[in-house]
């Protein structure tokens, strides 16, 4: 890897040597001159400014994180991709499983599922968790079942769902698994659509996060009901267990969650003048804490924070080298606005970091997904969104691809020579350029 520093408009490398650059971004112009060019690209965006650090806020969670979600900038984190066992905050992939359902048309609000004797006798008040109260054999439609699962977090509703959908729990649990990849929450793994305690079935915080904002992003009309703050069924009235929804910090969802493994967690967001934070948190001791820790990350994320804009939608953000092509290089483009949110006052070093397997092979497509931007604040992984293929790179002639033919196979020469003189393995597949600077 190779780092640029920008210093007073002066650029410095550090790193002696280019073992995977040499190979990945060395094309037909010189490795010096391709990075120099897509730091500078990123660079005039972040510059100097006065001190503190994005984590020093303390939590006595053992897992949290709190996301801002229109830049994507992560705010605080602990521990935030170790697993735990979610508890009830798995109904959130079960409520979502049923959102989808709905959306595609294969189920209304009006459809109805019978409560099995399973679900009766498992998830009702005789098996010691939370329960709508369902009555064996009843029929109830999906409306009330999502508001069992949801605002009542019973148990009972989450194992009738689950049966009446893909015949078992397992079968269920199966679905939910594979919803989680889909949604790409790569690091957790599905055993029950209760959240129960199971063996191998944990998440991450960072996953409770993703699949809480594609809840929001993706089922606008569902996700609503996670604001609603009591639900009656069976002449049993019941309140809503977010304990964010009562105080005044703009808080419309999600879900709590508790076992004695893994203390008492919560996944929730709120908004406030237009700005939507996500927290998860697990580990804590009590629901006391659980509120409390919960509320003090939510109103420090909403205040100690400011937005800086790094680049613009369609601003080039470097150049990924392009093997086989008209041209050896293409520059590589957010959609959106990058945006990161840094603490008031912050001199916190930031480093914008574009990752791709490279070179690319032409032909390349323009729009086409090649890469990801990496921003780091301090030692926060602040941001990670793809960047874009910003211009289409069209198959070269006859003697271009022979030259990079011959330029790949020097460098990969070079490259195993500096390896074998480092005494390390071989390297390939992914090209790295970074760059420095403190944000303005």
């Amino acid at each position: 890897m190779v780092t640029l520093v920008i210093d007073g408009g002066v650029i410095h490398a550090r790193g002696g040597r280019a073992p995977a650059g040499a190979r990945e971004t060395v094309m037909r112009t010189s490795l010096w001159t391709i990075l120099a060019r897509a730091c500078l690209a990123a660079a005039c965006a972040l510059a100097p400014a006065p001190a503190a650090r994005a984590q020093s806020f303390q939590t006595a969670a053992q897992h949290a994180i709190l996301v801002d979600v229109d830049s994507g900038s992560t705010l605080f984190e602990k521990a935030a991709d170790e697993p735990f066992a979610p508890a009830s905050m798995a109904k959130l992939l079960t409520a979502d499983i049923v959102f989808e359902a709905l959306k595609s048309g294969r189920y209304t609000m009006d459809t109805e599922f019978t409560v099995t004797e399973d679900a009766w006798r498992r998830g009702g008040a005789g098996g010691g968790g939370s329960s709508m109260f369902a009555q064996v054999n009843s029929r109830i439609k999906l409306s009330d079942l999502l508001r069992g699962l949801i605002v009542q977090s019973g148990n009972d509703a989450a194992i009738t769902i689950a049966e009446n959908m893909a015949g078992s729990e397992p079968a269920f649990a199966n679905l939910m698994n594979q919803r989680a990849r889909e949604i790409g929450l790569t690091r957790s793994n599905f055993r029950n659509a209760t959240g129960y305690s199971a063996p191998d079935q944990r998440v991450t915080a960072r996953d409770m996060a993703k699949l809480a904002l594609h809840i929001i992003e993706t089922y606008p009309e569902y996700y609503k009901i996670y604001a609603e703050r009591e639900f009656t069924w069976n002449k049993i009235k019941q309140q809503n267990r977010n304990p964010l929804l009562t105080l005044d910090i703009g808080a419309d969802g999600l879900k709590t969650g508790y076992l004695e493994e893994s203390g008492y967690a919560l996944t929730a967001s709120a908004v406030q003048n237009g700005q939507r934070l996500i927290l998860v948190v697990s580990g804590l001791k009590t629901a006391r804490d659980r509120a409390a820790e919960s509320r003090k990350l939510m109103e420090w994320g909403f205040r100690a924070f400011e937005p800086r804009q790094v680049f613009a939608p369609g601003e080039t953000v470097a150049e990924a080298s392009v093997y086989g092509g008209e041209r050896g290089a293409v520059p590589l483009v957010a959609k959106k606005p990058v945006r990161v949110l840094m603490p008031r006052g912050s001199a916190d070093r930031v480093t914008a970091r574009v990752v791709y397997q490279g070179p690319l092979t032409a032909p390349v497509e323009a729009g086409s997904e090649v890469g990801r931007l990496r921003v780091m604040r301090g030692d926060v992984v602040a941001l990670d969104q793809p960047v874009y293929a910003g211009e289409a790179v069209g198959t070269g002639t006859l003697s271009q691809r022979a030259m990079d033919g011959a330029l790949e196979f020097g460098t990969d020469l070079m490259r195993r020579a500096f390896d074998k003189a480092a005494g390390k393995g071989e390297t390939k597949g992914e090209a790295t350029v970074e760059k420095a600077a403190n944000p303005s």
